[in-house]
């Protein structure tokens, strides 16, 4: 394992702000998500599914995978968010052990709506952002 890095006061100083701004911004999201009637989980769990790469739906296994949380959690998350109303299951054709989730109608119109005040908030707060990751890996005060 190689050695540590020396890490200079600036760089604390700056590693916390990033750490602070990225906190804001989740805080929001929680915040805007529960304006909306979801939990920050259901939340995610819609954009992960509206956002998986080539598709427009993804297998329970991909949404635990994108989560980050276990598979048996990830099914209790799109039976409440079934009960909403929100994500449709459907069977595979190929393999009947697997399920694949989508996003309704209502579904999709709730995290549009959620999906543009995220953007403004990251137009906001994206300046910042920008800069202190520039900080960080620009080799702006290293030792």
């Amino acid at each position: 394992m190689p050695k540590p890095r020396k890490i200079s006061q600036s760089q604390y100083e700056t590693l916390a702000a990033f750490r602070f701004a990225l906190r804001q911004f989740l805080r929001f999201s929680e915040q805007a998500a529960q304006g909306a009637g979801l939990t920050p989980q259901q939340h995610q769990a819609m954009l992960a599914i509206k956002g998986f790469p080539g598709r427009a739906r993804v297998t329970v296994g991909e949404l635990a995978e994108r989560l980050q949380i276990a598979h048996h959690s990830t099914v209790g998350l799109v039976d409440r968010l079934t009960a909403e109303k929100l994500v449709t299951r459907e069977p595979s054709k190929e393999d009947r052990r697997q399920v694949f989730v989508s996003l309704t109608k209502r579904g999709e119109r709730l995290l549009e709506g959620l999906s543009s005040v995220h953007q403004e908030e990251l137009r906001r707060i994206g300046p910042e952002l920008r800069e202190l990751l520039e900080e960080m890996t620009g080799g702006e005060g290293d030792s």
